[in-house]
């Protein structure tokens, strides 16, 4: 994804939010935390915590990254636990939702693993793999996987987070002072599915290597 880089860390509490306990809601819950590190932009960008609140744009993508992996996650087969995703940006050159989501898969999954490991479940709630890109028109062409600059250019942007089995979950998009077609809207779709496809094929590499190296 460009130069972007992320860190998705996943902490895992025994304990779930208190709205589920007066509710009476049975199993766990997945929320998600997400935040850009000063110097992930070239301009330095200040602290959420200096300025005692968290911006919209960040509110947004954190709720957009725990919808995508509730999506794929059985809550009651975690059992009564809280699962957060943490995606801190270390650098950012376009698609750190996307880059974030396609991570926070990972570390769920690994997660989920681990929680096996320890026989605190018995049976993973990771029900699929997910992953997200991004997606655009530029010069009027259909673009995925935007950088900075391609984004700061495109007429339309779009953001796409699809299934393993190439199931959408969600569909962002809109114009940029432009419009865009039915037909460029189902080339951009497709593009997607495809990045998506590619993606989901270089996670099950990870955890596959990882599963190598375990200790039998």
């Amino acid at each position: 994804m460009a130069n972007t880089r992320v860190i998705c860390g996943v902490t895992v509490e025994d304990v779930v939010p208190r709205w589920m306990k007066d509710q009476g809601v049975s199993g766990g819950w997945l929320t998600a935390e997400y935040s850009m590190l000063p110097y992930s932009t070239t301009a330095r960008k200040q602290r959420d915590i200096v300025k005692g609140r968290l911006d919209g744009r960040s509110t947004e993508i954190q709720r957009l990254i725990g919808r995508s992996l509730r999506s794929v996650l059985d809550l009651e087969k975690l059992g009564p636990r809280t699962m957060w995703i943490d995606c801190d940006v270390l650098q950012a050159d376009g698609g750190t939702r996307t880059a974030a989501i396609t991570g926070a898969s990972l570390a769920v999954t690994i997660a989920c693993q681990k929680l096996l490991e320890e026989k605190k479940i018995t049976s993973s709630p990771m029900l699929k793999l997910i992953a997200a890109v991004s997606a655009g028109i530029v010069g009027g062409n259909p673009l995925i996987d935007l950088n900075y600059e391609e984004d700061k250019a495109a007429s339309v942007d779009f953001n796409l987070v699809a299934t393993q089995d190439g199931e959408f979950v969600e569909i962002q998009g809109s114009g940029e002072g432009a419009t865009f077609t039915q037909a460029q809207l189902g080339e951009m779709l497709a593009l997607g599915r495809s990045a998506i496809a590619q993606l989901i094929v270089a996670q099950r590499a990870v955890l596959a290597r990882m599963a190598a190296v375990q200790p039998s």
